[in-house]
């Protein structure tokens, strides 16, 4: 063999030998970014502790199709604090979604975006949906709704509330069916099955505060006062700790004309439990209906420092500054509100 040729055969081996060497020892490739998992999450952080652009964020998010659908359906559970004519498109898009979990996300989330009038014109149609379990879920969230804020829904409404106790009633050893069977029957004012209801409710789970609350509630309705304050009298004697317990005496004194002591039994729900928004809203509406306007302040103003997303509060705080001049505060709260959400409609 020729030397040159020789040369050229062992040069072209060791090539080879050092490009094979370099292969497998190149670099992982890297991980898929994980920058979308970071960015979902600190989206859902933002959104969540209603920091400066949460609203933006909130609605980027949205805008993926990458999704798996708990995560979001966990974005349409904050959307409410953030309405915009962009964030309801985003609803009502999901509306015809292909999981169920979203659908029904979604559906919650225009309940909490839209009045009643519009709530039953943009969910109404899901009332005749083929998928049971949307047009149950549906009926529950439209229950509340007023005839005329239904309109020509409030027929389909009726018919899938049949059905739907239909249902609940051929699951006579489930809790949850029970317990929801209670609630519809006393929204239609049959007491007595609701009470039956309830009563199976509580031969299963004797200590189920729920079902102990929506008892006193159906013997308030049937013109028993006295034993429906009793009923929760006796439940917080037994856990005089609950605040959920005292919260719902707090209410049931407000709605009978007892302020003083609804304001013990409310104020004793915020001390055991300070973080919960509805019980501090709460107590400051009832400070406010008797014109204790500076505590009803002070009440929210710390509710809105724990939990600065929560717009219902943020508008009502608005307004109680309004209503004693202090239109700086107004100001503060309405320019923090802008951050958050620049097409808030509030503003």
């Amino acid at each position: 063999m020729p030397k040159a040729l020789r040369y050229l055969l062992i040069g072209l081996a060791v090539v080879i030998v050092v490009a094979a060497t370099a292969w497998w020892r190149r670099p992982a490739p890297a991980p898929a970014p994980a920058l979308a998992q970071h960015s979902y999450t600190t989206a859902l952080e933002q959104a969540h502790n209603g920091a400066p652009g949460a609203a933006r964020v909130l609605y980027q998010q949205l805008q993926r199709s990458d999704l798996p659908p708990e995560r979001r359906a966990r974005l349409y559970a904050e959307l409410p604090h953030y309405p915009s004519p962009r964030a309801l498109a985003f609803a009502r898009a999901d509306l015809g979604a292909d999981n169920l979990l979203v659908r029904n996300a979604a559906i919650d989330a225009i309940a909490g975006l839209v009045a009643p009038p519009q709530r039953g014109a943009l969910l109404g149609p899901l009332l005749d949906d083929p998928i049971q379990d949307i047009r149950y879920h549906t009926a529950r969230v439209l229950l509340e709704l007023a005839p005329q804020d239904l309109g020509v829904f409030a027929g389909p409404l009726q018919a899938v509330l049949d059905d739907y106790v239909n249902t609940l009633e051929s699951e006579p050893d489930s809790v949850e069916a029970q317990a929801e069977l209670a609630r519809l029957y006393r929204h239609d004012g049959d007491y007595r099955q609701a009470s039956l209801a309830i009563h199976r409710v509580l031969a299963q789970t004797p200590g189920d505060l729920d079902a102990i609350v929506t008892l006193a509630q159906i013997q308030d309705a049937q013109g028993q006062p006295d034993q429906a304050r009793n009923t929760l009298a006796d439940a917080l004697n037994r856990q005089p700790g609950s605040a959920f317990l005292q919260h719902q005496l707090g209410l049931w004194l407000l709605a009978h004309g007892q302020e003083e002591y609804a304001l013990l039994a409310l104020t004793r729900a915020v001390e055991l439990e300070p973080q919960h928004s509805d019980y501090r809203y709460d107590l400051a509406v009832a400070l406010h209906g008797i014109n204790q306007l500076q505590p009803a302040q002070q009440q929210l103003d710390e509710l809105l420092r724990r939990d600065p997303a929560d717009r219902r509060a943020r508008l009502l705080l608005i307004d109680y500054w309004k209503q004693s001049g202090q239109l700086q505060n107004v100001q503060v709260l309405l320019a923090e509100l802008e951050q958050q959400n620049p097409d808030d409609p509030a503003l």
